[in-house]
């Protein structure tokens, strides 16, 4: 005669109860006290969808239901009275019939609800919050109020990307998202009626369902953004930045918003080496590396319209904002010159360094972040060349004119006049700026443009016959190069500085012999003045 009511199971967790004007949707099999099955929204393969107390019930479950939790099971007994009375259901439920239903509660709301939404983690740094028009990259498992699971992004492996409060998404969600930050996690619960209302999605959501959704936020843009730029490290001396035009050469670390890395310089053990503001790189990078100093430490955060837009390219997915953290290591113009800065002169300079000079000096060789790549210092002894004879990269021929013995110098060297975009494997990178610290010790001065022997007083007006030592009227290399010899030992003359003696010496006899067969006659033999004014006169 009375209402029996037997809590089978009852979850851990219960948020919240049934209470009269909820709706609720519910599974239940209906029987009579003998077993006979009545009724069961399983055959019909889907819940019951009601609202409690407002009489859409029988009397008995509209008490019945009150105080359940979602996932709780409920055995319900009841009498005639509060089901169908002496009338009953004719062909259904027999006159003054208890009726005995198990019920299984699988959703509930109420018309007053709004968007509950609860934060799980949320990270310390938070620059920057969701808000209407904004563009998110999130990943979320979608489930029921009872856990049901119906939608999960990540079983795709892939982002849901869409604008937010623009109407793209269920009005719950796009309240939801609001105030998020990149790396927050939320449980968002939304009612049926700002999710899929009574029609449901007429697919895996049914009607009046609420919605429960896991979500992560990965990324966060808006339309309107610009690229941003939060300085590391700017260096105390910085007398040069970068400008439209310019080479760099630097190195990154490329992340996503949420920190996720998808390239990385340094893991291959290279710089990345670009021109700047010339459309070599994404549109953002471009611009952020506009100003930079040598040595600079930057973050550069490039929103997708400025990066790889909605496709994305490789492990960069579309939509994505990009962080680069970058290290600039120099970066010159292609209308560089040398630069020389003189740190010291001696007070008598006066015989100063020309082409064909022979010079002996110190140096210290380093990049322009200061790595440094080689010293004569730590081989205990001096470079030795012929100025302005191909001997050191074109830079550095151009920084050692017109320096005095004792001269100390910082030269630096751009790419294209130092060792190019391919470097020297395993020394110097390709386009790298050089920078030498010079001391010039020694300096014997050269010949003229185009000697490589002169005497040092008059030629004898029989001198092939002096070379001729046999007087065969031919002279032979080993005659030549005896006679040169005598001649630089005694003072006579004087051999070009810097040079090897024998291909020095085979070269002059090569230039005699005009006939190539090894042996110079009295018709050959002319001293380069003699030559000189031939040309002159057979012109």
């Amino acid at each position: 005669t009375e209402l029996g009511v037997e809590r089978r199971f009852v979850p851990e967790s219960c948020p919240r109860a049934v209470r009269p004007g909820d709706f609720v949707r519910y599974h239940y099999l209906g029987a009579f006290p003998d077993g006979t099955r009545f009724d069961s929204s399983y055959d019909r393969g889907s819940t019951f969808n009601v609202f409690v107390g407002k009489g859409q019930l029988i009397a008995g479950m509209d008490q019945a239901l009150v105080g359940m939790c979602v996932n709780e099971r409920r055995f319900v007994k009841i009498p005639p009275k509060l089901a169908y009375g002496s009338e009953g259901v004719p062909g259904v439920i027999p006159p003054n019939a208890v009726l005995h239903f198990d019920v299984l509660l699988i959703d509930l709301w109420n018309s007053d609800d709004e968007v509950q939404v609860q934060t799980y983690f949320k990270p310390e740094k938070c620059p920057r919050t969701v808000q209407v028009s904004d563009f998110v990259r999130y990943h979320y498992n979608g489930t029921f109020l009872d856990g049901t699971l119906f939608d999960s992004s990540h079983n795709r492996m892939r982002t849901y990307d869409t604008y937010v409060g623009i109407g793209w998404l269920i009005p719950g969600m796009d309240q939801g998202l609001l105030g998020m930050c990149v790396g927050e996690k939320r449980i968002i619960t939304i009612p049926p009626f700002l999710a899929y209302g009574e029609d449901g999605d007429g697919k895996e959501i049914p009607g009046q369902a609420s919605l429960v959704f896991d979500v992560v936020l990965l990324d966060l843009h808006n339309p309107k953004d610009g690229i941003a730029i939060e300085n590391q490290l700017v260096p105390e001396s910085c007398e040069r930045r970068s400008q439209t035009g310019d080479f760099l050469r630097y190195h990154y670390n490329g992340t996503l918003l949420d920190g996720t890395l998808f390239d990385s310089s340094y893991s291959r053990n290279h710089t990345y080496d670009t021109y700047v503001g010339k459309g070599y790189v994404i549109a953002g990078m471009d611009e952020g590396l506009l100003g930079v100093c040598t040595g600079e430490k930057r973050r550069i955060i490039i929103p997708p319209h400025l990066g790889y837009g909605e496709e994305g390219r490789g492990k960069i997915p579309g939509s994505a904002v990009l962080v680069f953290d970058i290290h600039v290591v120099d970066f010159h113009n292609p209308s560089d010159s040398v630069s020389i800065t003189v740190n010291y002169k001696p007070a008598n300079c006066t015989i100063l360094s020309k082409k064909g000079d022979y010079l002996k000096y110190h140096y210290n060789a380093s990049l322009l972040d200061g790595t440094l790549l080689d010293s004569t210092h730590s081989l205990g002894k001096t470079y030795n060349i012929v100025l302005g004879s191909g001997q050191v990269v074109l830079g550095m021929d151009m920084g050692l004119q017109d320096m005095c013995v004792g001269e100390r110098r910082t030269v630096v060297i751009p790419p294209h006049l130092g060792y190019g975009e391919d470097g020297v494997e395993g020394e110097v990178p390709g386009s790298a700026v050089l920078v030498f610290d010079i001391e010039l010790l020694e300096l014997v001065s050269g010949l003229p443009e185009g000697y490589m022997f002169v005497w040092n007083g008059e030629v004898s007006p029989n001198l092939f016959e002096e070379i001729d030592q046999n007087h065969d009227g031919e002279v032979l290399l080993e005659e030549f190069s005896e006679y040169i010899q005598t001649q630089v030992d005694t003072g006579k003359g004087k051999l070009a500085p810097g040079f090897d003696f024998e291909k020095i010496v085979k070269n002059m006899f090569t230039n005699q012999d005009r006939d190539g067969n090894g042996k110079v006659t009295a018709e050959e033999f002319k001293l380069k003045d003699q030559e000189a004014k031939e040309e002159h006169d057979e012109l």
